[in-house]
């Protein structure tokens, strides 16, 4: 089956590749690079699937749209608007291509926290030999414990290394119903609450839904050990960084990671640029190689499923936002 596919507005540094190289794939499959947005308000009329962004005035031109492909794994949530949420349109998007690399960086701050990194190496920049051992927080991996928030493609990627660890992993996610490699024990996040108190490291891959906005907050950390580490990977806006500092600078957990903020940058005045026992990086843990790969091969198998009539790879819950 024939069908035309847009690119849309801004044009990506590579697409011209891509719509060479799902041409060739895929026998009927046109591909149009679309380069502004009065010819996307042209083109969308006859257009049965796109890739890229929508608003409620291109997607009330696109009369005959069927499929729609987010370009990232969780867009914010303005992609979902209403009228795209009550439509028929499917939307897809990038889930899975980043999942090795952020279990790595997510790993990367268990074993910084594990091994008392967070407090030599700010000894390091500041010039001072500091040989406490065991008071750094070495922190034996076999005998903890991770709460796993949302264990999909990036937690359970990070359920599997935690487990090489010798961790014990509990699982935390609303959708997967069965324990995937590494967990020990899975529950639904209405019972987050009864287990975050048994973590030595809580870690937050989950997505951002309208239930996860601002869901780790000062209450909720204070239900952890006071000993614990909070690490946040998923998305800036589940966790409430002032509250954060709070429990930080009171003592109330043992330290925290975060590769995603609420605010991005970090506001250069904000308390978390001193609090104790905080490790940071400016939202880069899906850095890694074959990323754009991944990307072109999943955007071409579902121009493929779509051309015979296939059920997509990673329908999105638009209500839900993934």
């Amino acid at each position: 089956m024939s069908f035309t596919i847009l690119f849309l507005p801004p044009p990506g540094p590579r697409n011209d590749e891509l719509k060479t190289a799902i041409e060739a794939a895929i026998a009927g499959v046109d591909v149009r690079l679309v380069p502004s947005r009065e010819a996307a308000l042209a083109e969308l009329p006859e257009a049965r699937a796109a890739y890229g962004r929508l608003d409620p005035e291109l997607l009330a031109a696109a009369t005959k749209l069927e499929w729609l492909c987010a370009p990232q794994a969780g867009p914010d949530p303005s992609f979902y608007f209403q009228e795209l949420i009550d439509s028929n349109v499917v939307v897809t998007n990038m889930r899975g291509i980043y999942n090795d690399h952020i279990a790595a960086h997510i790993m990367s701050f268990v074993l910084a926290f594990a091994r008392g990194l967070h407090i030599y190496l700010p000894d390091q920049f500041r010039g001072v030999w500091n040989s406490r051992g065991e008071q750094a927080g070495a922190i034996h991996l076999a005998d903890a414990t991770a709460v796993i928030i949302g264990v999909g493609g990036i937690g359970g990627e990070t359920a599997r290394h935690c487990a090489y660890f010798g961790m014990h992993v509990i699982g935390i996610d609303p959708r997967v119903t069965e324990p995937v490699d590494g967990v020990a024990e899975l529950f639904h996040p209405d019972q987050l609450d009864e287990h975050i108190g048994r973590a030595d490291f809580v870690i937050m891959t989950a997505p951002q839904t309208p239930r996860m906005e601002r869901m780790m907050n000062l209450e909720r950390m204070q239900r952890m050990k006071g000993t614990a580490v909070l690490i946040n990977i998923g998305r800036g806006s589940n966790l409430v960084i002032d509250d954060l500092a709070e429990a930080l600078e009171s003592g109330i957990i043992g330290g925290a990671a975060l590769d995603v903020f609420e605010t991005e940058p970090l506001p250069e005045s904000h308390r978390l640029w001193e609090a104790p026992n905080f490790l940071m990086t400016p939202h880069v843990a899906a850095a890694g190689g074959f990323l754009e790969e991944r990307r072109y091969a999943l955007i071409t198998e579902n121009c493929r499923r779509f051309a015979q009539g296939e059920e997509l790879k990673n329908i999105v819950d638009k209500a839900n936002w993934f």
